[in-house]
């Protein structure tokens, strides 16, 4: 049932309860809608979390009307944030090397997800205006982050994972690269051969959101069997982003998990 949205609103997580909640709506879609874990998936008391909660920003959104409930979270950490944690999150799939000596400031966006009940609405709107705002202030010059297909099946994602490479493809300078022993190249069907009404049918909401906005992915994919996904590397660069693509921080963009 869709709910409504005059009184949301998008916060920094500050205390204790609020991560603890946003970490219970990480679990109810990633670990009971997709089927994913982990070792610190805190099963008995329904939390999806890791290492790196510790050291991030977790930007929820609450619902006055629900009791300030947290209907949807955005996990960001910084550069500084990954000093601090040892590496970024995407650093246990991804090379990051090109984009570290790129000497930006890099924000890694992450566990993007929504309650089932506002998927479709307004709500990511809220998320990322207030991206937009969280980025500005602390002068970002690059986004990136994992994004995921659902499933582990390379064959059938060939389409958008083919489209993804040959059309997609960030420039060597600020090209990730998926760890060695866990590359699955992303080449699996010709250009020519690509049928893009498909590929974009199977193509996740928020990587086309990202798409839009300019984004471009890193080079070959990663297969996360503990979270039950197929993940691509996305990467934007602020400086790519036009006025039209700018408006997207003022659009829905995508509802689903990433």
């Amino acid at each position: 049932m869709r709910r409504p949205e005059t009184t949301l609103r998008v916060k920094i997580a500050r205390t204790e309860a609020e991560h603890r909640a946003a970490q219970a709506l990480r679990y109810d879609v990633f670990v009971r809608e997709l089927g994913a874990g982990g070792p610190l998936v805190d099963h008995e008391r329904g939390l999806e979390r890791d290492e790196f909660d510790a050291h991030c920003d977790q930007m929820i959104v609450t619902d006055g009307a629900q009791g300030d409930r947290v209907v949807g979270v955005y996990r960001l950490m910084r550069d500084d944030q990954a000093v601090a944690a040892g590496r970024f999150y995407s650093e246990g799939e991804y090379d990051l090397s090109p984009l570290r000596a790129s000497g930006r400031r890099l924000l890694e966006l992450g566990r993007s997800c929504l309650h089932a009940d506002y998927r479709g609405g307004m709500a990511m709107y809220h998320l990322w205006a207030a991206l937009a705002d969280y980025v500005a202030a602390h002068r970002i010059g690059i986004l990136f982050g994992v994004a995921s297909f659902h499933g582990t099946d390379v064959a059938a994602l060939a389409q958008p994972l083919s489209l993804l490479h040959h059309e997609h493809l960030a420039p060597p300078a600020l090209r990730p690269r998926a760890l060695p022993g866990h590359f699955q190249r992303m080449d699996l069907i010709g250009r020519d051969d690509i049928d893009r009404r498909a590929a974009m049918l199977r193509m996740p909401a928020l990587i086309k959101g990202y798409l839009r906005l300019g984004g471009q992915v890193g080079e070959g994919a990663f297969i996360d069997h503990a979270f039950n996904t197929t993940d691509i590397c996305l990467v934007l660069d602020t400086a790519r982003m036009n006025a039209r693509q700018s408006r997207l921080y003022t659009r829905d963009p995508g509802a689903g998990p990433a």
